[in-house]
């Protein structure tokens, strides 16, 4: 037994030298391999970023301003003589036509005193036709020394105060006619009328404060916005300094914001601003005019206008995440070059708009904007483009409508 063991070590040692040699050959074999594949799978990976090619364009400059609506027309119904309302003759917040009779008013003292200003009148038509045929045969005898010129003059000039009686008594049947007519009180516009503050029965008079209703044109409907002078001033002195900006033209459509975020189906025009400055609030008033066919829109709601104050000529949006700032506030994103590498340049920014800025300089047609994994790269590292949009491909990269 103890001659086989002997025998048998010197077989395991053979079988465990042939295996180191073998090992020791395969890795003489591995240090053979190319060591270009070595190096090209120790170089580091293109970044993979996305980018945003941007196109220069004229872009609206917009801004949202708070405003009251009022309406196109407002005509206040108020008695012109006094007296008892006899009827109301028409429906509570219905539409009148222009001409339509609102309220009557008891017209007998009226018609009574358009009698007596007729009978005046035919008094004094009388007395002058009697003076005239006076006047007549007096031109005869004068000229026959029949009576003398005196006579005759007085006889001129009775028809001459007879006439301005005439005439006197005209004005008053007039004025009473008209009086007359005010007993039948009509509607001065065509509008929706609002509630009536009188009945049946009431005394009125004609130098009342309070209206007996109100008539409103609610379309079309007038939009009164308020901007701040400085504002204003603020924007031309931009027109006047930047030469690719221009003015906003007149007539400028504007559209309008609800409470909620909604927009308003119709756009409005912009009617004209006002000249002078409001001298409590400093604001200026501006106005547009808005179609209202569904009379959607009342007096006095409180809305929002957005509309065009200025044109940027030859400008460029771009994202708000794809600009950054640098110690010294200045704008600044990462251009992809022609190849392939990241490139740092200053921009010049103008206005916010819908999370994009407008760049006036900086940038130009065609360039590659880094819009995402601003985080892992640098400058000079070269990147590929996962994603490559242009600029008014898509409704998040459109200037907001004016």
């Amino acid at each position: 037994m103890p001659k086989l063991r002997i025998q048998r070590r010197p077989a395991l040692w053979s079988a465990g030298l042939l295996l180191m040699g073998a090992l020791l050959t395969g890795c003489n074999e591995g240090g053979d391999a190319d060591p270009s594949s070595a190096q090209a799978q120790s170089a580091p990976r293109a970044t993979e970023v996305e980018a945003l090619t941007v196109t220069a364009k004229d872009i609206p400059i917009t801004n949202e301003l708070a405003g009251r609506t009022s309406a196109y027309q407002s005509s206040e119904v108020r008695p012109q003589v006094g007296g008892v309302i006899q009827s109301r003759d028409f429906t509570e917040g219905s539409v009148v036509e222009e001409g339509q009779v609102l309220y009557h008013i008891d017209p007998r003292t009226y018609q009574a005193d358009v009698d007596s200003a007729k009978a005046s009148l035919e008094r004094a038509q009388a007395t002058l036709h009697t003076s005239q045929l006076q006047a007549k045969r007096y031109k005869t005898l004068v000229a026959r020394k029949m009576v003398s010129q005196q006579d005759y003059d007085d006889a001129i000039a009775t028809v001459g105060e007879d006439t301005a009686d005439v005439t006197s008594a005209k004005a008053a049947l007039k004025s009473a006619q008209i009086n007359l007519d005010y007993t039948t009180v009509k509607a001065a516009i065509s509008g929706r009328i609002g509630k009536s503050s009188v009945t049946k029965g009431a005394l009125v008079t004609a130098s009342q404060d309070t209206a007996l209703a109100t008539i409103q044109q609610l379309d079309p409907i007038y939009v009164d916005v308020t901007q701040s002078a400085n504002d204003i001033l603020r924007i031309k002195r931009e027109l006047a300094s930047n030469g690719k900006a221009a003015s906003a033209p007149d007539m400028a459509m504007v559209e309008l914001i609800f409470d909620d975020g909604s927009r308003y189906e119709h756009q409005g025009k912009l009617q004209f601003t006002d000249v002078s400055v409001d001298q409590s609030t400093g604001m200026v008033t501006l106005r547009a005019l808005f179609p209202n066919p569904d009379e959607l829109l009342l007096p006095g709601m409180f809305v929002k206008a957005r509309l065009v104050e200025s044109v940027a000529r030859n400008a460029i949006l771009v994202p708000q995440k794809a600009i950054s700032r640098d110690s010294d506030g200045k704008a600044t994103a990462l251009v992809i070059n022609d190849e392939n590498k990241v490139e740092r340049r200053e921009l010049v920014t103008g206005q916010a708009i819908d999370h994009q800025w407008i760049v006036l300089q900086g940038l130009k047609t065609g360039d590659r904007v880094i819009t995402s994994g601003l985080q892992k790269i640098q400058e000079g590292a070269t990147v590929t483009v996962a994603e490559d949009e242009t600029t008014g491909s898509n409704g998040g990269n459109e200037s907001p409508a004016a």
